[in-house]
């Protein structure tokens, strides 16, 4: 068997393992970007521009301007007032729910990411749309007024992208902040617009983004999307003022490369739409989401016999049952996702 944990090239459409190279449909690359010559390219420009990286915090009286400038480019991209940009999506994520925690009462929703934890994991294992009926009867019924509801976008691993709609519903006196993590979703749901315009907007309720740019969008950073007043507090934390912010150089291949976001997103949507209309009624998947998860749990061991690899893990505890999907990417080529396709229906 060869050995899958010890791989020393970068992730592609292929992999070349001791002389055997395999078809990958796996990983959260979904835009190709690491792959992606043309932000590569970017990338050094802003490498010789800026240098490697910038350990300084962005308190500190001498600063580069461009970190200001991405988070107004986001901001416009991604459809809200203001935005924050931090060195990891996890560290978004942690100074997002440490800040407004203590605004109002705390509920999370189902398989919330560990990023988005204060302490342990919640105790919360119903679906979705079960705490959705639960968490408007508990808000309208409570003396609480205010409340802070921490959920993912959409689950990524039995895909399903979660409507926030339900929240309409509650009574326009409780007063909601809305803590969404988009980190699979921003760059390729909604035209890659992402999670945050599709909240639903009301006065009482306060909506905020946080999503790592480091899966479709191919950058290692985190970014926060919210109101100026919402970017202005977290701005203020501790977190924020004592952390060292993303390489600018990324920074800069994110600013510019706005055109290569949309034609890799078309290339991903094209090799989303030719799986799909190959695929029998036992696969689950959400419409233009390119992960697709199966029930087999032999596919694995069949695919790799015909050198296609493919996301397998035990979810949600290292002794469950791997969770088998195929995750496709800009990086694949047709002949790529057809050769899958005679694959999964021999």
């Amino acid at each position: 068997m060869p050995d899958f944990k010890s791989i020393d090239k970068p992730f592609s459409n292929k992999i070349n393992i001791d002389g055997t190279s395999y078809l990958y449909f796996g990983g959260t690359a979904y835009l190709g970007i690491p792959q992606n010559q043309d932000f590569i390219d970017l990338y050094i420009e802003g490498v010789k521009k800026f240098g490697l990286n910038n350990g300084t915090s962005r308190t500190n009286n001498i600063q580069l301007g461009i970190y200001d400038e991405a988070e107004k480019v986001a901001a416009a991209r991604y459809g809200t007032e203001a935005a924050l940009i931090t060195s990891s999506g996890y560290l978004a994520a942690q100074l997002t729910v440490k800040a407004l925690s203590a605004l109002g009462k705390v509920i999370y929703a189902p398989a919330t990411h560990p990023a988005l934890w204060l302490t342990d994991q919640p105790a919360n294992q119903q679906t979705f749309n079960n705490w959705k009926k639960e968490t408007i009867n508990l808000i309208n019924t409570s003396g609480e007024k205010k409340w802070v509801l921490i959920s993912n976008s959409m689950n990524n691993l039995f895909p399903e992208i979660y409507d926030f709609n339900f929240l309409t519903e509650i009574q326009a006196e409780k007063e909601i902040i809305l803590i969404v993590d988009d980190s699979h979703g921003i760059g390729i749901n909604n035209n890659g617009i992402g999670a945050f315009i599709n909240l639903p907007l009301k006065a009482n309720i306060e909506r905020v983004v946080v999503a790592s740019m480091a899966k479709a969008l191919g950058v290692d950073a985190g970014l926060v999307l919210g109101s100026n007043a919402i970017i202005e507090k977290l701005k203020n934390s501790n977190i924020f003022v004592g952390a060292s912010p993303p390489s600018a150089a990324s920074l800069f291949a994110f600013i510019h490369g706005e055109y290569i976001y949309r034609e890799a997103l078309k290339k991903l949507h094209e090799n989303v739409a030719l799986l799909t209309a190959n695929l029998n009624t036992t696969w689950a998947f959400e419409s233009g989401f390119p992960a697709f998860l199966s029930q087999d749990a032999t596919l694995v061991d069949d695919l790799l016999k015909k050198n296609i690899l493919i996301s397998s893990f035990p979810y949600p505890k290292p002794e469950s049952e791997p969770i088998n999907r195929i995750v496709l990417s800009s990086w694949h080529e047709k002949e790529d996702i057809e050769k899958l396709i005679a694959a999964i229906n021999f």
